[in-house]
């Protein structure tokens, strides 16, 4: 109804930010106005042009995801997509994949997995926003992705069901593995991520998920002053 005002979650960018877990500016989606936006504006709004969103705070947040991330997602994919259909032990997903986490929070995790113990009739959810929580979650960070984010992004995850959670950072070449949001096992560049319970027998090195890469850029030694 014109002139009817509408009560938002939060009183000023700002608060929203913040809240968000300090998510740069240019991701949040105006179209529609940040606090008012619905899964059926995310439907409508993921994916074009080209860009990914979640819905968080009645808001569509995009998604970052650079080449070098894709890579990287991509061959978690093909080595946990070989175990996962050798062993028929459920599916995986992709960074479009959106999963209702909670009534007003939507994400879409860079890849998942999900057990047939989720699915006893052993066919995936075919919905376009599943209500089906992943075993396995995994976020591959961008430059954009703040800290804040990805800690909040954790307590969604676990707080609907989650598992496991593998955040990867490929500039570092390093990764963390989750078995809750405050429980942090740090895995280093000649480390190897562990399916532990979720995917008993399953590892891979980090250093495969990064073997199409450039190897790093050596540290400029700083020059010595003379004497």
């Amino acid at each position: 109804m014109r002139g009817t005002k509408v009560k938002l979650p939060f009183e000023d960018l700002g608060e929203l930010l913040n809240r968000l877990g300090g998510v740069p500016p240019e991701r949040i989606c105006l179209d529609p106005f940040p606090g008012t936006a619905t899964k059926r504006d995310l439907l409508r709004k993921h994916g074009q042009p080209r860009k990914l969103y979640e819905l968080v705070e009645g808001t569509l947040v995009e998604k970052p995801m650079g080449h070098v991330e894709s890579i990287v997602a991509a061959e978690l994919v093909a080595l946990l997509g070989t175990f996962v259909t050798r062993y028929e032990l459920g599916y995986f997903t992709g960074a479009d994949d959106l999963v209702e986490l909670m009534p007003k929070v939507v994400r879409g995790p860079d890849v998942s997995f999900t057990s047939w113990v989720q699915r006893p009739e052993r066919t995936a959810d075919t919905n376009a926003i599943s209500k089906v929580i992943p075993s396995l979650v995994v976020e591959v960070l961008s430059e954009k992705n703040s800290r804040g984010e990805i800690t909040r992004k954790l307590k969604d995850y676990f707080f609907a069901g989650v598992r496991l959670a593998w955040v990867i950072d490929p500039r570092k070449r390093t990764a963390e593995a989750y078995a809750a949001p405050d429980e942090a096992v740090a895995i280093p560049a000649d480390g190897t991520l562990d399916g532990g319970d979720v995917l008993p027998g399953f590892t891979v090195p980090l250093a495969a998920l990064f073997a199409k890469l450039p190897a790093p850029a050596a540290k400029k030694q700083p020059r010595r002053k003379k004497k």
